[in-house]
């Protein structure tokens, strides 16, 4: 559905990424390890608002106390507001409080699920319970030493919502890592969405039955600035709220997804099998007993596609009514000869990388980078660059034309 077929006038079109990292906290607090040290609260919120033009925003670390320090101080000192509806406002942007947390099934293996809460109060609350099950609070993407369905009780008592993260992964994927059936280690009515990764898409996920009747989000998984928004959503709602998001995964009242973009999984970085040996990418079906066909080592590591090949239930995927599009879409920092100089030119133009993505025509762009960029980019944005296939834990890339 595009914006101009929104069913209500209060109705109104979004840009949301729902997953992104605190790699540091304003005191110096390590948050996310891996996570780039100027992902701070408020940096995260001035580059999603002024630079990337996305309206609803996910981070996913607020359960730390230093975070939570970061959040008051930006309440305080009047440059964020709370949300009527649930979030924290920074001018056009709202950021939902979330938190990345660890399950860990014993003889199966670890994912990550998403939190989200409706304020800083509930999840001030929710830090407390967690800190009494968790070795260090602090940090991101902690293990919690409860089963998993306890877990979705205590964030469902409080309001909240929660999402598998990257499910079909190796690293932390329920179903790459851990189960080929959710329903094993969740309580299905307690799952409100699910987040396919950047080596996944709707079809893909079509050929699972037990994913028909959830709403499926792509986000970033962002663990720097530039990252923010490399795979986002488009939602329908009437303001950028808490609120307004849980009834989008919940298709009520005219709310919903009415887009997801992303990369197109041959970019991702776990979308093929690997052997970390001889860093070569296997095809799944010469490889016996898990062994490389190239040098014999044990040690390959099962891709997205791979993995989901193996325990679809269906051949062909289906794609339910309420599924929206999957667009595929290149980053822009993915392309070939965009560097900073480039992307600054055309921030000054066009204001955002949304309105990049999707508002600027081909002819004004080529006025700013030249004919040759501004076809890159359009064909970016329209998924038809020539790639090839990311595995191992290293992207795909874009060829040269």
């Amino acid at each position: 559905m595009s914006e101009n077929e929104l069913r209500d006038d209060t109705l109104k079109a979004y840009y949301a990424d729902l997953h992104i990292h605190i790699g540091r906290a304003s005191d110096g607090q390590a948050v996310k390890i891996t996570g780039s040290r100027n992902l701070t609260f408020e940096n995260i919120a001035r580059e999603a608002s002024e630079r990337k033009g996305i309206e609803l925003i996910g981070i996913i670390d607020c359960h730390s106390p230093s975070v939570q320090n970061d959040i008051i101080s930006s309440l305080h000192s009047g440059e964020m507001s709370e949300v009527a509806g649930g979030g924290i406002a920074y001018r056009g942007t709202t950021i939902l409080l979330g938190s990345e947390i660890e399950i860990y099934e014993p003889d199966k293996g670890a994912a990550h699920v998403l939190a989200y809460f409706p304020n800083l109060e509930v999840m001030q609350h929710f830090t407390v319970w967690m800190s009494s099950h968790m070795k260090n609070v602090n940090l991101s993407s902690q293990r919690l030493y409860v089963p998993a369905r306890i877990l979705q009780e205590e964030i469902y008592a409080r309001g909240g919502l929660m999402i598998p993260a990257h499910v079909f992964t190796p690293h932390k994927g329920i179903y790459g890592n851990v189960t080929s059936k959710m329903a094993d280690v969740l309580d299905l009515s307690m799952v409100s969405g699910i987040e396919l990764g950047l080596s996944a898409d709707s079809a893909m996920a079509g050929t699972l039955s037990e994913l028909d009747d959830f709403t499926f989000l792509s986000n970033s998984d962002a663990h720097s600035l530039g990252k923010i928004g490399r795979e986002y959503n488009q939602l329908r709602l009437s303001t950028p709220s808490f609120a307004e998001f849980s009834k989008a995964l919940s298709r009520i009242d005219g709310r919903g997804v009415m887009a997801n973009y992303g990369l197109n999984p041959r970019l991702g970085k776990y979308h093929r099998t690997y052997c970390n040996h001889c860093h070569a990418i296997v095809e799944e079906s010469s490889s016996a007993e898990h062994l490389c066909p190239h040098c014999g080592s044990k040690k390959v590591v099962q891709g997205v596609l791979d993995r989901i090949l193996s325990i679809a239930d269906r051949q062909e995927a289906y794609i339910p009514e309420h599924r929206p599009p999957y667009h595929y879409q290149v980053p822009l920092e993915f392309i070939p000869g965009l560097g900073k100089a480039t992307m600054a030119s055309l921030l000054e133009v066009f204001g955002t990388e949304m309105a990049i993505l999707h508002q600027a025509k081909e002819e004004l762009i080529a006025e700013v980078v030249g004919a040759n960029m501004a076809s890159q980019i359009v064909m970016a944005r329209s998924g038809l660059l020539s790639l090839t296939a990311g595995g191992g834990g290293t992207y795909g890339k874009v060829i040269k034309p």
